[in-house]
């Protein structure tokens, strides 16, 4: 653990130092708003969330008018996110239930919080540390768990496990700012499908760190061989063709409709 410790304290050290403006990219005004805009941003990204939620809030400014809006009307307005029908219908639900149970606040506790319709552990650390100014835990999204894993913080794939793996690797005052800059980093630097790990600030601490010297070369694939006739050599194929004179789909499934299905 304390070779953890002093990892994760490096990383932390070397990503402020890279991402010192690093911050959620969600673009709202008061912590209701946060909360809708990151339970859009499931499987989307903050970019276009913040192209739906400018007009969005304008439509409805309130919890109140979230929670009487129409499910059709909703996904209409949220479709960009995509997933909107059950965007739409998380939306609404933890609108109603804020309205009913919280007088229209936004609850300030992990497990209230988690207790509203369509809100888990990520939307509520989100809402908590950057609304709040509460940490009560670390965010884990796509980055932070392709990132920590590379870095070898943890080896879970499961996002809670994940961020009790990384809890206690760091004071709880860094929790909020290490997940934001640990995805600034994956967005920009540890990417998924090709890693710039030649210009990665993390280069010599990561143990998944790949150097352009020492990385294989490509191999060039072989060109694909045409396909044999079920096992018969070509020349018995040419034997087998059908004289040039003749049609070419005559006898045929594709000179025939109906001898497929849809």
């Amino acid at each position: 653990m304390s070779d953890l410790k002093a990892r994760a304290a490096e990383v932390n050290r070397r990503l402020e130092k890279r991402y010192p403006d690093a911050k959620c990219s969600l673009d709202f005004t008061n912590p209701f708003e946060l909360l809708i805009a990151t339970i859009l941003s499931a499987q989307s990204t903050d970019a276009r969330v913040n192209i739906v939620t400018k007009s969005l809030f304008r439509k409805y400014p309130a919890p109140r008018a979230f929670a009487d809006a129409s499910q059709v009307e909703m996904e209409k307005d949220v479709r960009q996110t995509g997933f909107f029908r059950n965007k739409a219908k998380a939306v609404i639900n933890c609108s109603k239930a804020i309205v009913e149970r919280h007088g229209g606040e936004v609850p300030r506790t992990m497990d209230e919080l988690t207790a509203l319709p369509g809100v888990g552990r990520k939307t509520a650390n989100v809402v908590l540390g950057n609304a709040f100014n509460t940490s009560a835990g670390i965010v884990v999204d796509t980055h932070v768990t392709r990132v920590s894993g590379r870095l070898g913080l943890t080896a879970n794939a499961d996002a809670e496990k994940i961020e009790q793996d990384l809890i206690p690797l760091l004071p709880r005052a860094k929790w909020t700012g290490f997940s934001h800059r640990l995805i600034f980093h994956g967005r920009e630097t540890c990417i998924a499908r090709k890693p710039k790990c030649e210009e990665c600030v993390l280069n010599d601490l990561c143990p998944s760190a790949e150097s352009p010297s020492t990385s294989p070369s490509p191999v060039r694939a072989d060109p694909p061989s045409r396909p044999s006739s079920r096992g018969r050599s070509a020349r018995s194929a040419r034997r087998s063709s059908p004289p040039r004179g003749r049609s070419r789909t005559s006898g045929s499934p594709r000179g025939r409709k109906g001898s497929r299905k849809a």
